[in-house]
């Protein structure tokens, strides 16, 4: 009888890759981004556990947007206090945020519980082309624009 195996601590292999952001599309590149935060692009993919990679994501205020998204799409905040809300367009964020508007994409990919936060804190966000990665040497992730 064949057994399948399953991803544990011991057996997982984490690699890091570095994502150039400029002109790419957001939600495509959120998209790929989770996969590789998830593992799901291994062979080894368990559900229950974290054997995803570490990414690192370069240029993020070159990020593109598609359609109107620009001016229409709005991002929400709330402090917890009555008149808490805090309201910012996506040109507004690409502006003065863009590592949280990448970061806020690709974290709506992400499962919402215990693994998830787990995931997140592999992703690494930087505004211009230096990082603070370099000595984990990540491997270039190539994505489709």
């Amino acid at each position: 009888m064949r057994q399948t195996k399953m991803a544990n601590g011991a057996n997982i292999e984490q690699n890091w890759y570095l994502v150039d952001a400029k002109d790419l599309v957001l939600g495509r590149m959120a998209s790929e981004v989770a996969k590789v935060l998830t593992g799901k692009n291994k062979p080894t993919y368990t559900p229950h556990e974290d054997n995803g990679d570490f990414v690192v994501i370069i240029n993020a205020e070159k990020i593109v947007l598609t359609g109107n998204k620009i001016n229409k799409k709005m991002y929400y905040n709330h402090s917890g206090y009555p008149g808490g809300l805090r309201t910012r367009s996506a040109k507004t964020m690409l502006e003065t945020a863009p590592e949280e508007m990448v970061q806020k994409a690709i974290w709506g990919m992400l499962p919402h519980n215990k693994l998830g936060r787990k995931q997140i804190k592999k992703l690494f966000v930087y505004k211009g082309e230096n990082h603070q990665n370099g000595a984990q040497q990540p491997k270039p992730l190539e994505l489709k624009k």
